[in-house]
């Protein structure tokens, strides 16, 4: 353990203490060879498992750099999260330059990657998924009656089992978004840095606004692109993916029915009907594969983005048509059992579920008419049900105590972090922070989104510190 990490353990025994900086001590080397980047450098930190036991077990945390060529003008580090959770981080830095991060803000910081605890290259969780329940996704079968999330209890019972049952499962109490925090003020420390600025999207909004909370004087500068509400990835969230899809659908509906040329209808309206119908139709007789349940999920998910909707509506028209399928969505890179692992370890252990099979059958009559969409789905029931009851600390609380330094940008259509959600942490974080919504569809603002106004709004908060006088929304632009 470095004389870094040595100090940094008694520091930050107690929740959201801040730990004075140190010099620093990390040794960079090489990345491994799947996020290998130019000029990216690894490393790794050994931090804690239980911040309330720091003398006790300790689980390793990597992390990458891609330092600024410019001395003169960097002021310090930008940690980065990409979102998830389950998703790793290491890489991310190289990916966020690639995608046109501004070469200012590049020259301003150092980025700073992480692979959070039980993901990917720091210490790993695992549920011991079978094949079959890896390739299940994110979202149950939708639910049209009482009797289908019966039926899918047992099976997220079967989940909850395993990761309960795997070799990992002692650190299935400690891997929750507050001790993510925690590690991330780790790396402050052994980076020697006084605070870290940060740029986190869609769960890495809710990483962010907790480290804030926990440590209000250990962050200089946050963005938070597409937002999660204050409550982060619990029940509510959840269901709220069902109406981001009803948010975000009515642009696709507009592009497909302005294109004959795929003969999903040629209303907006005609378009949403050939969506009921396609599912009912898939329900009934799969093809290649594709059912009703993960037709709506790959529908939802090609909503992310505007330069995905001609293969979205590709892919309704060989479904309807009986075409052979067009090449679709990369699969998750990775392990992808790992990635379903430590997502359940994070979302079922930060907060607590419904616990009744009944409470769920009550969610999907609701929003199977609120969202007929994907409320099916996202209401129904989950291992989340049925997790261990122990836990290591109550959820952190979003709250307005702190520096005002938090920027949280939005997309108004964002299928995956609704609007309504980026509002409540706006509501949460009150004076701490402001928030600037684009009046555009898809889930990401900066750098990958197309709204000018937006994204200058954080290359400047970034770069000067200057934020809006107010909350700003910015205008469509063409193109965007």
């Amino acid at each position: 353990m470095s004389l870094a990490l040595a100090a940094l353990v008694v520091a930050t025994a107690l929740p959201g203490a801040a730990a004075a900086a140190a010099p620093d001590t990390v040794r960079w080397g090489p990345c491994p060879e799947e996020v290998a980047a130019p000029r990216l450098e690894c490393s790794t930190l050994d931090v804690p498992l239980d911040y309330g036991d720091p003398d006790g077990r300790r689980i390793e945390i990597s992390i990458s750099r891609l330092a600024s060529e410019e001395p003169a003008q960097r002021r310090g580090v930008l940690l980065t999260n990409p979102g998830g959770p389950g998703g790793p981080g290491l890489g991310y830095p190289a990916v966020l330059a690639a995608a046109g991060l501004p070469q200012e803000v590049l020259d301003s910081y150092d980025l700073i990657g992480f692979d959070p605890r039980g993901v990917g290259h720091s210490t790993p969780v695992t549920c011991d998924l079978t094949e079959e329940q890896q390739q299940r996704g994110a979202f149950a079968p939708y639910a049209h009656t009482a009797a289908d999330v019966t039926r899918e209890a047992g099976y997220a019972r079967t989940v909850a089992e395993s990761c309960a049952a795997s070799e990992t499962a002692w650190m299935l109490p400690h891997t929750t978004t507050a001790n993510t925090a925690r590690d991330m003020d780790a790396i402050r420390v052994a980076l020697g840095e006084p605070t870290i600025s940060y740029l986190g999207a869609s769960y890495g909004t809710y990483l962010g606004a907790v480290y804030a909370t926990m440590f209000p004087h250990g962050g200089d500068r946050i963005v938070l692109d597409s937002s999660l509400g204050p409550g982060g990835y619990d029940v509510t969230a959840m269901r709220m993916f069902a109406r981001g899809l009803e948010d975000r659908f009515p642009d696709f509906a507009a592009f497909a029915a302005a294109r004959p040329e795929y003969g999903l209808g040629s209303t907006p309206e005609q378009v949403r009907a050939t969506f009921f119908e396609l599912a009912e139709r898939l329900e009934a007789a799969p093809v290649e594969g594709v059912d009703g349940t993960l037709f709506r999920a790959l529908t939802f998910e090609y909503l992310y983005s505007d330069a995905l909707m001609p293969m979205l509506a590709g892919m309704w028209q060989a479904l309807d048509t009986g075409s052979p399928l067009p090449p679709g969505l990369p699969p998750p890179s990775g392990d992808l059992e790992n990635l379903m692992a430590s997502r359940l370890h994070v979302i079922c252990g930060d907060s607590r579920w419904p616990g009744t099979v009944r409470e769920y059958q009550r969610n999907v009559a609701v929003d199977r008419i609120r969202y007929p969409m994907l409320g099916g789905s996202t209401a129904s029931i989950g291992p989340c049900a049925f997790w261990p009851s122990e836990r290591v600390g109550p959820p952190v609380r979003i709250d307005d105590r702190g520096p005002s330094n938090v920027l949280i940008v939005q997309n108004e259509r964002d299928p995956g972090t609704p609007l309504a959600g980026a509002v409540e942490l706006r509501r949460a974080f009150g004076d701490r922070a402001t928030l600037v919504t684009a009046d555009q569809g898809g889930h990401g603002v900066y750098p990958f989104g197309g709204n000018t106004c937006a994204k200058d709004a954080a290359t400047a908060f970034l770069t000067s510190g200057e934020r809006p006088s107010g909350d700003l929304a910015c205008a469509a632009e063409p193109g965007a």
